[in-house]
């Protein structure tokens, strides 16, 4: 189901200037430690498994539109075509399974450390992604979608949001996604993003619900 979004539907954190700013601070020092760890981290994908360094994707971003997502890779080169041989452990249009055979050894490391959404900066810093948001669906997600389901994509996607800090991958049915990405529009405020942000923090120290 295709909904368009009109500029009225368009939630007021994606036209906020003052979460911009958090989104460009916070998108260089991403980048800063991006610069650092590339090297180790593009040896380790590469020794562990032929393959491009990155891995490239079409997401959907605010409104439905497509953009590029950019992630260290943590599967195997033909990941894609495989898929329809693993069990979606997830319920509705989202794609989960915990031990998942494409991950390769490095891969199931950068998961777990979330080493491998650094280059995802690289999006906030364009303005395709905010720091704080939804998760970026794919788009034989979205196709599934209610029109409920379209409202999650009022906001730009996020490398973190309410989502990550109260389930992450523990979370398995997308209506509850769902309900958690409207929570988060209805609580937004900067003040709410930065509390996200920090929370972030404790969830990846602990490394709660990652795989």
């Amino acid at each position: 189901m295709k909904v368009s979004l009109t500029q009225s539907d368009v939630h007021p954190s994606a036209q906020s200037f003052s979460k911009r700013i958090i989104d460009v601070i916070g998108s260089v020092i991403g980048l800063i430690v991006l610069a650092i760890v590339f090297l180790p981290i593009a040896c380790a994908v590469k020794l562990d498994s032929p393959g491009p360094i990155f891995y490239q994707q079409c997401r959907c971003g605010l409104g439905g539109c497509n953009f590029t997502l950019y992630k260290f890779r943590t599967m195997v080169r033909n990941a894609e075509q495989l898929k329809g041989l693993i069990e979606n452990e997830a319920n509705g249009a989202i794609f989960k399974n915990r031990n998942d055979p494409r991950v390769t050894r490095i891969g199931r490391f950068l998961r777990k450390t979330s080493l491998d959404e650094l280059p995802q900066f690289w999006n906030v810093l364009r303005g395709e992604m905010s720091l704080v948001g939804t998760r970026p669906p794919t788009p034989d997600e979205v196709v599934h979608y209610s029109e409920r389901h379209w409202l999650r994509l009022r906001v730009k996607p996020g490398l973190t949001g309410v989502w990550q800090v109260y389930g992450r991958s523990n979370i398995k049915d997308f209506d509850e996604v769902v309900e958690l990405d409207l929570r988060y529009q209805m609580l937004w405020s900067p003040i709410y993003d930065l509390v996200l942000i920090w929370k972030t923090f404790f969830v990846l120290l602990f490394q709660e619900g990652a795989y």
